[in-house]
């Protein structure tokens, strides 16, 4: 596994991962191998990673903060119940982000990759 330290961007959010424009869970039009994890249902994320595993070779699933276990419950859901499909979990990075909070002080908040690829 691979720890890697990031600096967050102005254009990203600092709490909710979940905005109204990204129905399918990802989060933007032309990355379609990503899906960014956050408060919608489970089953959400899964449905919307087989679909694009369905076009494509391999997909990120990346998480922060409190979202992390809901990312890693999406991956164990993908690679253990659809075994006969042949999806396996690939490489995962953990790292973190300086993010800044609401009340001005820089915070640093854990962050998650997960690959998921057919065999």
């Amino acid at each position: 596994m691979t720890t890697e330290n990031t600096q967050s961007t102005e254009n990203r959010d600092s709490g909710n991962r979940d905005s109204g424009n990204r129905d399918s869970g990802n989060r933007d039009s032309g990355n379609r191998d990503i899906i960014y994890i956050g408060k919608k249902p489970l089953m959400a994320y899964v449905t919307s990673t087989l679909i694009q595993l369905a076009n494509i070779p391999s997909v990120r699933i990346k998480a922060r903060g409190m979202s992390i276990g809901r990312a890693v419950d999406v991956t164990q859901i993908i690679s253990r119940k659809t075994e006969n499909a042949g999806y396996v979990i690939g490489e995962i990075k953990l790292g973190s982000e300086a993010l800044e909070s609401q009340d001005g002080k820089t915070r640093n908040v854990s962050t998650i990759d997960i690959e998921v690829k057919r065999k």
